[in-house]
């Protein structure tokens, strides 16, 4: 990737750390940015590894949490163990001819399967009594410029690392080795939104596969328009269904249980 691709990831990775909702950090991380720099700068073409390499992007988050939360690793060695099952998974990818339809309809099952399985833990985990709303991310207390140094050394690694995977530098997770940094006190949470913001960028892709032999310009349009319609979609608010709406009602204390003010206490 060009010195351009390098500003860019510095630039996603900056803006990301200036947002302090969890869920919209999900959501600018989940632009398609470096994927559009890595087709128009490599000129690869997309094809099912590369649809399947969205599923790569989230067992990078999914291994960093672990890593980081479960296995109380340091954070980079964290990173480094995401960015090796990412390899892993590339190499396994490159090694077969994978049919564009064979990997949107595995890449669409498990998508649902992972959000069916995220839906019911949510329903079952207890909230506990004195929980506070986990939108807002902390401070690492690291100084603006210095950040801005450190994502700008960590963009060009990055960046140097991603060069040697051929076809799976589309979605090779540029910013996310740093985003994962950034949001490393909220993994889990993280890792939850960008599972559901991924759908989007199966529709980018898709979008583009099948016009990238009509035009790459036609084709990105075409994929940022399919990430837009996807990306509200997703976002549109639900309804709770009756299951949720007793889970959520569970939750809530009742009147009881409240102690109120009263004269003379």
């Amino acid at each position: 990737m060009t010195w351009s691709g390098v500003l860019l990831v510095t630039a996603v990775v900056w803006a990301v750390s200036l947002i302090r909702s969890v869920r919209l950090r999900a959501l600018v991380y989940s632009l398609p940015l470096p994927m559009t720099l890595a087709l128009v700068s490599s000129g690869h073409r997309v094809e099912g590894a590369q649809v399947l390499g969205v599923l790569g992007l989230n067992l990078f988050f999914v291994t960093v949490a672990f890593s980081y939360q479960r296995l109380r690793w340091p954070i980079l060695l964290a990173d480094g163990a995401g960015i090796a099952v990412y390899v892993a998974l590339s190499a396994g990818l490159l090694a077969v001819d994978i049919p564009f339809g064979a990997a949107l309809a595995g890449t669409l099952v498990l998508w649902l399967a992972a959000m069916l399985v995220l839906r019911r833990r949510a329903l079952a985990r207890p909230a506990p009594a004195d929980a506070r709303p986990s939108a807002d991310a902390r401070q690492d207390g690291l100084p603006a410029l210095l950040k801005l140094m450190v994502i700008f050394v960590g963009a060009v690694l990055t960046t140097l690392l991603g060069a040697v995977l051929r076809g799976m530098v589309v979605t090779f997770p540029y910013s996310g080795v740093l985003v994962a940094v950034e949001a490393r006190r909220q993994l889990v949470e993280f890792s939850r939104h960008f599972a559901r913001n991924s759908l989007a960028l199966v529709g980018f892709l898709t979008a583009y596969h099948h016009l990238q032999d009509v035009s790459p310009t036609v084709a990105l349009g075409a994929g940022w328009a399919a990430f837009a319609v996807v990306a509200a979609a997703l976002h549109l608010p639900v309804r709770p269904r009756p299951a949720e709406r007793a889970a959520m009602a569970s939750r809530t204390p009742e009147p009881h249980q409240v102690r109120t003010p009263t004269d003379g206490s």
